[in-house]
């Protein structure tokens, strides 16, 4: 069997990132101050700040992110009110993972000629972005930089704080016994998108205006799908029951994400067949080819955020999604893990 098409082949080399995450450490270490908790390479940063001091503190987690070549298709379509919510949703799913509400974004946006009407309408989307997470948009950047971006063409990052809660998850993690709860993605959201474009452009000469009959519309407008919003099921959620840990299912897909949440004893079983894999994936592993595990590593596969919910909330949490008609399913749980064993196993069902 020819071997499937990578991430790595497409120009992006998770393995070299993750080193440099690894080196990075190093560099920055030094310039912590008593109030950080957290560490490079989590899903956000952390920072513990006294209010009173000896007596109150509040910790606040921060995250800033882009929307990568996601921005390629918004480009090539000519439609920019998407995007923004892109931009949000990467920053503001980061900060999720430890129960945290976003309170306020800010964000830059850098092209060689400002455009009114696509900034308007990039604006327009984060906007949006941001009454869905229910944060302010209280500020930002447009520099224009003439020369050093293509005509056209413009890029995008955000930045969102938030502070801890009581009902914040904190410091735990998924436990031997939790079950495991996906909460479905809209799509490819915004991650494998170099991948994505030499697939569908490279090697099948699609343009984002032909329609694809497996996914029921034009290739750009499934390309464009903006990345789900996850803070009114979190925080919802985190009112009715107990979880025990989070994983936002973003670049590095189930491989690099799920172990984020667990103890080092602990690893996820995750029952292949359980949830609905989008046409998206099925039409990007089957004309690529890309080889199963590759998927896991580099797309969400139709899950937006993973959940370790102890057995004893088990039900609440599922009532509760059904109730307020959220799509989800049961992935499997998180059992032992031994010696080196990988700490995400994928099983037939």
């Amino acid at each position: 069997m020819a071997k499937g098409m990578t991430y790595k082949e497409s120009g992006v080399d998770i393995d070299e990132a993750n080193k440099l995450v690894g080196s990075i450490k190093d560099i920055v270490k030094p310039t912590y101050t008593k109030g950080v908790k957290s560490s490079i390479g989590g899903f956000s940063a952390i920072f513990e700040m006294p209010v009173i001091p000896g007596q109150t503190s509040v910790r606040v987690h921060s995250s800033t992110d882009g929307v990568g070549t996601k921005l390629k298709i918004a480009f090539d379509m000519g439609k920019h009110d998407t995007v923004g919510i892109d931009l949000v949703a990467m920053c503001v799913n980061d900060i999720l993972v430890k129960g945290v509400q976003p309170l306020f974004f800010l964000d830059y946006l850098a092209t060689g000629k400002l455009d009114r009407g696509t900034v308007e309408s990039v604006i327009s989307g984060i906007a949006d972005g941001c009454l869905q997470a229910g944060c302010a948009l209280i500020g930002g950047e447009t520099a224009e930089m003439p020369s050093f971006y293509p005509d056209g063409e413009y890029d995008l990052s955000g930045f969102t704080v938030g502070a801890e809660t009581v009902d914040s998850i904190g410091d735990s993690t998924a436990q031997v016994g939790d079950c495991l709860i996906g909460l479905a993605s809209s799509g490819l959201h915004s991650n494998g998108y170099s991948l994505v474009r030499k697939i569908c452009f490279e090697k099948l000469g699609l343009s984002v205006r032909d329609h694809i009959d497996e996914l029921g519309r034009t290739l750009g407008e499934e390309l464009l799908e903006p990345t789900t919003i996850y803070v009114k099921q979190i925080m919802g959620l985190l009112e009715e029951a107990t979880i025990n840990g989070i994983a936002n299912i973003t670049g590095g897909g189930f491989i690099d994400n799920i172990p984020r949440m667990l103890s080092g004893n602990a690893k996820a079983r995750i029952v292949k067949g359980y949830w609905d894999v989008l046409p998206i994936f099925r039409f990007l592993q089957k004309n690529g080819p890309v080889d199963e595990m590759e998927m896991y590593r580099t797309f969400n596969c139709g899950i937006g955020m993973v959940l370790a919910v102890p057995q004893k909330d088990l039900s609440r949490v599922t009532e509760y999604l059904a109730q307020k008609e959220y799509e989800f399913f049961y992935l499997g749980e998180v059992v032992k893990r031994c010696g080196n064993e990988a700490q995400v196993e994928f099983v037939e069902e």
